[in-house]
């Protein structure tokens, strides 16, 4: 038995690398200081079915509260760490309490960025979905016939933007840059999914920032764009990106670059500190790179966990993504950083198309739009490091399993 793990956040990553190490049988001490009153539990349904009320928080949790002690994890709830001293190997609770460390975990996540005050980011109507409380306010907020602002294009905004105009309201969405998504998908990708939230009533608006937010008695009622046009609005969300939560680690003097920065194994530049998921920036293919997904937290996070229990294989990370709007479901296989080329290849479903992106002649990634085979196609591509000849991608006549000859 090692000495005591002790584990910095209390959501996907954190759950997936205690998981793991006790399906390893390394029983080693464990403590996980979650900030939240909550046990661990699921995040994406938060903008979307929990929002939508279709899902409760005890249908979220990862596991009940029994499974933590019948597997010896010892679970501090509304807790955080305040302070990591590397040299002493300890770290200092919010309850005043001390403690000490073999190996130090950081599973810290990311948090939302919020719109200064300065703008009206404190008017009471403006919101961010980072924890269950977030969406529960917003949730009392949604109802029918009140009118949206949504200030981001990313998959974030979009889905919020989805889940309110399911629900009856007014929505529009504002997006600085020329296209929606233009951070993390094609110009194709882009124009499909502009297309369906417009075919939903959705009024789209690119190339248009937030001035500022109008308030009466504190709520906000109004935003004026950067276009000097001001709407009527009685809700706002906001979905401008995330900040790696890496402020602890650097504060004890662990090296930071938008997060905290680790090897192939997960070990930060102390080696007897660890870090995963949204908070850690990892080496791939020849960058370094967060990745901000569910499935790279719990695959970074097990990797992690069986190098921690003797283990020694790197963690090579195999991007994949999804994002519900709608009816309609976006699967992502790899990543498209970087492209140079795409092709858009139409699928044999009514409404099913994909989009494959190329680096210099490689194939890199797909988004495949309520196409699954598409996406499985794809992702077995890019698993065998294939690239698909492109005059039989083209041919929508073409059974993509032909492909994977």
């Amino acid at each position: 038995m090692s000495g005591r793990l002790v584990v910095v956040g209390g959501g996907q990553a954190a759950f997936a690398l205690v998981a793991k190490l006790r399906a390893l049988k390394d029983m080693r001490p464990i403590t996980v200081v979650a900030a939240e009153a909550s046990l661990p539990y699921q995040r994406p349904p938060l903008s979307k079915k929990y929002l939508l009320r279709e899902m409760t928080l005890d249908r979220l949790l990862y596991r009940p509260e029994a499974w933590y002690a019948e597997h010896e994890i010892d679970i501090r709830l509304s807790t955080t760490v305040t302070r990591v001293d590397r040299l002493a190997k300890q770290v200092a609770l919010s309850d005043g309490s001390m403690l000490t460390y073999e190996t130090l975990a950081f599973a810290t996540g990311a948090t939302p960025r919020r719109l200064p005050a300065a703008v009206g980011g404190d008017l009471a109507g403006v919101f961010v979905v980072r924890d269950f409380r977030d969406a529960d306010r917003l949730a009392e907020e949604m109802q029918p016939g009140r009118r949206v602002l949504v200030v981001g294009g990313g998959y974030i905004g979009l889905e919020a933007a989805a889940v309110a105009r399911t629900s009856g309201l007014e929505v529009t969405v504002i997006e600085m840059a020329d296209r929606i998504l233009q951070r993390v998908a094609s110009a194709a990708t882009s124009a499909i999914v502009r297309e369906i939230h417009r075919s939903h009533g959705v009024d789209i608006r690119e190339r248009t920032g937030l001035h500022r937010l109008i308030g009466d008695n504190g709520r906000v009622t109004a935003a004026e764009l950067s276009d000097g046009s001001v709407i009527p609005v009685d809700i706002v969300i906001v979905g401008i990106g995330v900040a790696a939560n890496d402020a602890l680690a650097h504060e004890a003097g662990i090296e930071t670059a938008n997060g905290i920065v680790v090897d192939s194994h997960g070990r930060t530049s102390d080696p007897t500190i660890v870090a995963m998921g949204d908070c850690a920036v990892l080496p791939w293919d020849g960058m370094r790179i967060r990745l901000e997904s569910v499935q790279n937290a719990v695959d970074q996070a097990e990797a992690v966990a069986a190098v921690l229990a003797g283990g020694t294989d790197p963690y090579d990370p195999k991007p994949w993504f999804w994002s519900d709007q709608y009816d309609v479901k976006l699967q992502i296989a790899g990543f498209g950083l970087g492209h140079d080329e795409t092709l858009v290849r139409q699928g044999q479903r009514q409404g099913s198309v994909s989009v494959w992106y190329f680096r210099q002649g490689k194939l890199i990634a797909v988004d495949a739009i309520n196409d699954a085979k598409a996406y499985v196609t794809g992702k077995k591509l890019l698993e065998a490091g294939a690239t698909p000849d492109r005059l039989l991608l083209a041919d929508p006549q073409v059974d993509l399993k032909a492909l994977l000859v």
